[in-house]
C-alpha cells in the first residue's frame, strides 16, 4: 500500500519539520532545562503521542472524503498545498525568531503527569490539527488504494519520529539549549530548511494534475 520512495519522502520531510523550533518542542527543551531529562522526555513523549489523535481524525475524515468524492479529495489537496507554501513563506520570513527557549514550571508533576500534559496540549492544539489534515494528503497516493491505511502508516511514523527526536531534545537539553544560545544563526537556518521544505511540498501539490 505504501511504497519505499513514500515513507523515505515523508520521512525525510517530516524530521525536517519536528527539528525546526516551534512550539512543541521549544517547551520539550524548556521542559529538560528546567525540571531535568526524565521530565522533558516523559513530556515530549506525551506530545509525540498526541499526533495519534490527529492521524485518527485525517484516517476518518479524509477516507470517507476519497470514498465520496475523488474531485474533493484533490481540492482538499490543493488547499492543503497552498497552506502549506504559506507555512513554508512565513517561516523564511520570520526565520530565527521563534527559536527563544524559556523555561517552564511544572510544579511538582510527576513524569506520568506530564506525559498525558503533553498529550492534551498536542491534541486540543487546532494549528496542529489543520497541519495533520493539509501534510498528510501531500504524501497519499489513492490509485495505490487503502487510502486509511496509508494515512494511519504515515501519521503513525510522524508520531515515532517526534518522540524519539522528543527525547532526544529532553536528553540533551542543556547543551542544545546552550548552543542554540551561542548560535542564534542555527535556528535561523532551521527554519530556512523547514520554510523551503514547505513551500517544495505546497508547489509540489498546487502545480500537479
Amino acid at each position: 500500500m505504501v511504497t519505499f520512495t513514500q515513507l523515505l519522502t515523508f520521512t525525510i520531510a517530516a524530521v525536517l519539520i519536528t527539528a525546526t523550533p516551534g512550539p512543541d518542542n521549544l517547551m520539550v527543551l524548556g521542559m529538560g532545562m528546567s525540571k531535568g531529562r526524565r521530565q522533558g522526555i516523559a513530556f515530549g513523549l506525551g506530545c509525540a503521542v498526541g499526533c495519534l489523535s490527529h492521524t485518527l481524525l485525517a484516517v476518518l475524515g479524509i477516507s470517507a472524503l476519497v470514498a465520496a468524492s475523488p474531485f474533493a479529495f484533490t481540492v482538499l489537496k490543493w488547499v492543503g498545498g497552498v497552506y502549506l507554501v504559506w507555512l513554508g513563506v512565513n517561516a523564511l520570513r520570520h526565520a530565527g525568531q521563534s527559536a527563544k527557549v524559556s523555561s517552564i514550571d511544572a510544579g511538582q508533576d510527576s513524569t506520568r503527569a506530564l506525559f498525558f500534559k503533553g498529550v492534551f496540549a498536542n491534541a486540543i492544539n487546532p494549528k496542529v490539527v489543520l497541519f495533520f489534515l493539509s501534510f498528510l494528503p501531500q504524501f497519499v497516493v489513492p490509485a495505490q488504494g487503502g487510502v486509511d491505511l496509508q494515512l494511519a502508516i504515515l501519521g503513525l511514523i510522524f508520531a515515532v519520529q517526534a518522540g524519539m527526536l522528543f527525547a532526544a531534545l529532553a536528553y540533551f537539553a542543556g547543551s542544545i539549549g546552550a548552543w542554540l544560545t551561542r548560535r542564534p544563526l542555527a535556528s535561523v537556518w532551521l527554519d530556512r530548511i523547514a520554510g523551503a521544505v514547505f513551500v517544495g511540498l505546497g508547489l509540489r501539490m498546487v502545480g500537479s494534475r
